[in-house]
């Protein structure tokens, strides 16, 4: 379904970004990886180039940018470089995301910069430099990772500024759905339990897995909607829900302890 198509991913060194990117891989699909992790980190695993090479096993093509969506810059040139090699951009998965689980009295300014830049900002900003590629694509695709907007306020009491960033990623799907009906679908996923990443065992620390389902079930629900028409759009989606739509009846797969 998705063999030939083009796939921008921020953030696909690891994790839920990576998953998505192994998926489509798995189509035939041409993969950009556009994340910061060259060099590699101290405490997670994963770089652009290691990413590459599971891609390209999978039986996608693998092209490594160095991206941080803070910088502008390294955005316009990973898309440059990105129809450049492949052609165009079918679709832009903002994965890319800064946490910080953290009271407004402990979350310092340099964190919360980091957020709104990362979150907000960065998606924003790679979402406008793809627009103009993706409307050129048959079937355009822009997915956020980000929540459906829930005004509740026990979402926001306990990590304001990171909702808030969060929410500025899903503010993106209600506006450019609209902006963009007809020429580009613009939805949003998030997963129903916490997803087991390495960023979640430094936030969470030891035995938090048990809790947690696997970066597949984020990965699985992704491809159904990517593979969907672009008139498919403004949709806040949650992954377990979309699933079960689609004909899903055992999520114990997805655990990291069953039951």
């Amino acid at each position: 379904k998705l063999a030939g198509c083009t796939l921008f991913i921020t953030g696909a060194s690891r994790g839920i970004g990576k998953a998505i990117a192994l998926k489509a891989a798995k189509d035939g699909a041409n993969i950009v990886i556009a994340a910061k992790t060259a060099e590699p980190h101290p405490t997670l695993p994963g770089t652009i180039y290691t990413a590459a090479a599971e891609i390209e096993a999978a039986g996608g093509k693998a092209l490594p940018c160095v991206v941080n969506v803070r910088e502008e810059q390294q955005i316009i040139n990973a898309v440059e470089k990105a129809v450049k090699t492949f052609g165009g951009i079918d679709i832009l998965v903002n994965n890319a995301s800064a946490i910080s689980l953290t009271g407004t009295l402990e979350t310092e300014t340099k964190k919360v910069n980091l957020m709104m830049d990362v979150n907000v900002r960065g998606t924003y900003l790679t979402s406008k430099t793809c627009l103009p590629h993706l409307r050129k694509s048959r079937n355009p695709h822009i997915l956020n990772l980000s929540p459906p907007m829930n005004m509740n306020p026990m979402w926001f009491k306990n990590h304001c500024a990171y909702t808030i960033s969060k929410y500025g990623m899903s503010m993106c799907v209600l506006g450019m759905a609209e902006e963009f009906r007809g020429e580009v679908a613009v939805n949003a996923l998030w997963p129903k339990t916490a997803i087991h990443t390495a960023a979640l065992d430094m936030l969470g620390g030891s035995g938090i897995e048990k809790q947690c389902r696997k970066t597949d079930i984020l990965a699985d629900a992704a491809y159904c909607i990517l593979t969907k028409p672009k008139s498919f759009t403004g949709n806040f989606i949650i992954d377990e829900v979309l699933l079960r739509e689609e004909g899903v009846k055992d999520f114990d797969v997805y655990a990291i302890a069953p039951g």
